[in-house]
């Protein structure tokens, strides 16, 4: 079931490298006589303070929910998820292997499970968690993409390449994944195939911050400094954490071939 996307490890949610799911309530949802009614307006409380980047706001409510309703395998995997922004993986992986256990057949856990694992570095496991999914369902996007997180933090740029061209396929309009592909290819010494990729993004989502950085580090890899300022400015003022290469090695997970490009130019234009 696809959620909303968001990124762990005390981020505020947003659609970038790692895909969380967080689950609506099953109906009916548990409660005893007494709290039947209240449960599901607290439920929907703290889905929402998730979906709006409320965490610290979300935490309690969802510790409230599991009160009255314990074995909720979706307000556990929330709750998980909610740990994880706030930068508590391990806590995050425990909730997500308990609601594992309440609902063994359900992939969103193995999902979270997965990028609480790559926030700590458990590129294994994680991987594990991915393939679990894709062996139950070979087009799962965000499984896909994930996968092609880790691969690509393993070094292995050419599978990871394919898992977000892979993710692309499965679900169309999946930017971030034609972008991820697009980097891996600048990464792979294919910037011609990368540059017409990139073009296509910007031309179809021309305020997509991520698309307009890579294309800016090719174009000035290639000494095309004009249009690479110009691009530039767009994806600089879309998003400024663009200019923080720890930021996107770590989190956003660039290669490092486009990483080190993007900070060339930007050294040499802030000087």
């Amino acid at each position: 079931m696809a959620g909303l996307r968001v990124m762990g490890w005390g981020l505020l949610a947003l659609c970038l490298t790692l895909a969380l799911a967080l689950l609506p309530a099953p109906r009916p949802l548990w409660a005893s006589p007494a709290t039947a009614a209240p449960l599901p307006q607290l439920f929907e409380a703290a889905l929402a303070a998730s979906r709006e980047g409320r965490f610290g706001d979300a935490l309690p409510l969802w510790d409230r929910v599991l009160e009255q309703a314990p074995s909720d395998a979706a307000a556990w995997s929330n709750r998980g998820n909610v740990q994880l922004a706030l930068g508590r993986a391990e806590a995050a992986i425990a909730d997500q292997e308990q609601a594992m256990a309440l609902d063994p057949v359900n992939a969103d856990p193995h999902l979270n499970r997965g990028t609480a694992e790559e926030a700590l570095g458990q590129w294994d496991l994680a991987a594990a968690d991915y393939h679990w999914i894709l062996e139950r369902d070979p087009e799962e996007a965000s499984a896909l993409y994930n996968l092609g997180n880790v691969e690509g933090s393993l070094g292995h740029w050419d599978q990871a390449r394919d898992c977000f061209e892979a993710a692309a396929a499965a679900r169309p309009g999946f930017a971030m994944a034609r972008s991820s592909a697009a980097l891996a290819a600048f990464q792979l010494g294919e910037p011609a195939e990368a540059e017409r990729e990139l073009r296509k993004l910007v031309r179809r989502y021309p305020l997509f911050a991520d698309a307009r950085a890579a294309l800016t580090a090719l174009l000035w890899q290639r000494g095309a400094g004009g249009e690479a300022e110009s691009n530039w400015a767009a994806a600089s003022g879309l998003d400024p954490r663009y200019r923080q290469p720890e930021w996107l090695l770590e989190i956003r997970r660039w290669p490092p071939g486009p990483v080190q490009a993007l900070e060339d130019f930007l050294q040499l234009v802030q000087r």
